[in-house]
C-alpha cells in the first residue's frame, strides 16, 4: 500500500532519527555551510505541518458538509410549483350554487318550518275544498322541484369527476418528483383538499336526495291526512 507523500516523508523523517545516532554518533547540531540542522526540530516541525493539514483536510469536509445540508435544506424549503386551490374551490362553488338554487323550499330551517305549516299540517289540511286542493298541488310542486334539484346537484357532482381526475393526476405527479419535504407536505395536502372537496360534492348530493324524498313522504302524510278530512266531512262527522 502506497503511502501519501506527507506522510512518507514523516515516516522518513522518523526513521532518519532513529538509524542515525545508532550508526555513527553526531552532534546534536550539525553545521552545513554555516546553517544549523537539528534533527529533532526538523521532524517536530514535520509533525506540525503534518497536523496542520489534516486539521484543514478536517475544515474542509465540515464546509463541505455544511453546504451539502445547506443545500438540502433549501429543497427541503422549495414550495410545490403546482396549486390546485383554485379549481378545487371552483368545483366546491358550483355545488353550492345548485344547492342554493333549491326550488320552493330553500335549505333553510326557517323556510322549511313556513313551508309545512303553510301546506303541509294544521289548518292547511281543514280549509275550504278551494284551499285544499291549492295546497295538494303545492305539495306536488314541491316535490317535483325537489327531485329536479337532487338530479341537477348529482350532474354537477358527476361533472366534477373529470376535473378531480386531472387533478389528481397532476397532483401525484408533482408529489412522486418533489424535490423537498416541503414539496412532498403540500402535495399531500392539495391530496386531502381534493378528497375533501370530494366529499363536499357526496354530501350535496345525499342532502339533495334526502331533501327530495323527504319532501315526498311529507307529501304522502298529508294526502292521508286530506283523505281523513274528505271522508269525514262526506259523512259529516264532527
Amino acid at each position: 500500500m502506497k503511502l501519501p507523500p506527507l506522510r512518507r516523508a514523516v515516516v522518513a523523517g522518523i526513521l532518519a532519527m532513529a538509524i542515525v545516532p545508532a550508526i555513527t554518533p553526531v552532534p546534536a547540531y550539525a553545521q552545513f555551510g554555516g546553517i544549523v540542522y537539528d534533527p529533532t526540530n526538523y521532524a517536530q516541525n514535520v509533525l506540525t505541518a503534518a497536523r496542520s493539514l489534516q486539521q484543514i483536510n478536517n475544515q474542509i469536509q465540515q464546509i463541505q458538509n455544511q453546504a451539502t445540508s445547506l443545500i438540502n435544506e433549501a429543497r427541503n424549503l422549495t414550495s410545490l410549483p403546482f396549486s390546485s386551490l383554485q379549481q378545487l374551490q371552483q368545483q366546491v362553488q358550483r355545488t353550492q350554487q345548485l344547492l342554493g338554487e333549491a326550488q320552493r323550499i330553500a335549505y333553510d330551517v326557517q323556510n322549511i318550518q313556513q313551508a309545512f305549516e303553510g301546506r303541509y299540517k294544521g289548518a292547511s289540511l281543514t280549509g275550504t275544498n278551494a284551499q285544499m286542493i291549492a295546497n295538494a298541488n303545492a305539495r306536488w310542486e314541491d316535490s317535483v322541484g325537489a327531485f329536479e334539484d337532487a338530479l341537477k346537484v348529482q350532474a354537477g357532482v358527476v361533472g366534477n369527476i373529470d376535473g378531480a381526475r386531472t387533478t389528481m393526476n397532476s397532483l401525484v405527479s408533482a408529489s412522486q418528483s418533489a424535490t423537498g419535504a416541503l414539496q412532498a407536505a403540500q402535495a399531500g395536502n392539495q391530496l386531502l383538499a381534493l378528497q375533501s372537496q370530494q366529499l363536499a360534492d357526496l354530501t350535496a348530493a345525499v342532502a339533495a336526495q334526502g331533501r327530495a324524498q323527504a319532501l315526498d313522504a311529507a307529501r304522502q302524510a298529508a294526502i292521508e291526512a286530506e283523505g281523513r278530512e274528505r271522508f269525514r266531512r262526506f259523512f259529516g262527522r264532527d
